[in-house]
């Protein structure tokens, strides 16, 4: 059977794309990724008021797939125009609620903690992602030329960024680091910080000026150091910003702590993925006691994959 053609469609952050480009590498396609821009009217327009027209983004220059992979309020309306406007039958699968009715998508794929329910609604513990266990193993020895060479154990930071619930504010970040330059030095370890694209510059200054030289600040965005920390660390800790990192993170096994940040506003929606974790014993929250624990690692996106193969037959 010849492989299925994709097209991909976000708006080009990284949480999105670890989504689209995980499901479609779990579903053996060829693919091809597209960042979606809304014109500037749209923009601000949520999807259900907004019409199923050409009009409303720039044109996509893609003509000939079978399947169309979502994500993010931007590409709903785009996703839904290409499938309608194809001379074949085509699968459109859209990850995260898109907040319009849910019969224009094949398949929705939505984490618990979103509350939706529908007869095309897979629900996944977390968020679906790009990493494999291969690519963090081939990654290992990646940071072995970056880190102290010592008898200590690696605990990774995982740092997100600034949003609208959570700000990165030097008092926040100051909060983090002490708890947790507290616990290494207890338990002395070796910390590897690694930035993330949302992480702002001047967070990733002040962790190599609060950790000094004694620890390990990665000062650019990397991917294989991303791996490779996830590789060696015997413990994560992750920004509870990130749902999507806490999740890539569960792949490993390995005992995270989350770090807490106060919201700015409401975050019950977080809340409950984070519940979740600590009741699949997942997760911790930074500040309590260190220990190891193991739990079955979470794939959350060849499950959802093998389930979309099945409905389709492919």
């Amino acid at each position: 059977m010849n492989k299925l053609k994709g097209v991909l469609l976000t708006q080009g952050m990284h949480g999105m794309i670890s989504q689209v480009e995980g499901l479609a590498k779990a579903l053996d396609i060829d693919f091809t990724h597209q960042t979606v821009e809304l014109n500037n009217f749209w923009k601000m327009i949520p999807p259900k008021l907004t019409p199923i027209s050409q009009s409303v983004y720039k044109k996509i220059d893609q003509h000939d797939f079978d399947l169309i992979i979502s994500c993010g309020r931007k590409s709903v309306i785009p996703s839904i125009h290409l499938k309608n406007n194809s001379n074949k039958k085509v699968i459109n699968i859209h990850i995260q609620d898109p907040k319009v009715n849910f019969n224009h998508f094949d398949f929705i794929i939505a984490p618990e903690h979103d509350s939706i329910k529908g007869q095309n609604v897979i629900s996944t513990k977390g968020a679906i992602h790009y990493l494999t266990d291969e690519e963090i193993i081939k990654n290992k020895d990646y940071l072995s030329s970056f880190i102290k060479k010592d008898h200590r154990k690696i605990c990774s930071l995982i740092l997100g960024g600034p949003t609208k619930y959570y700000d990165y504010s030097t008092k926040n970040m100051k909060y983090i680091f002490t708890m947790l330059y507290k616990l290494l030095k207890k338990h002395d370890f070796q910390l590897v910080v690694i930035p993330s694209m949302r992480t702002p510059e001047n967070t990733i200054h002040y962790a190599k000026e609060f950790f000094g030289d004694n620890h390990t600040v990665i000062m650019d965005v990397d991917k294989k150091a991303y791996l490779s920390a996830l590789a060696i660390a015997e413990n994560i800790v992750v920004t509870c910003d990130s749902s999507s990192m806490i999740s890539e993170a569960a792949l490993t096994g390995k005992p995270i702590y989350v770090a807490n940040i106060l919201p700015k506003k409401n975050d019950k929606r977080f809340q409950r993925f984070r519940n979740l974790f600590k009741e699949l014993n997942i997760t911790r929250i930074l500040g309590e006691e260190i220990e190891n624990w193991s739990y079955q690692k979470l794939d959350e996106t060849n499950r959802v994959a093998n389930i979309i193969k099945q409905k389709i037959n492919y």
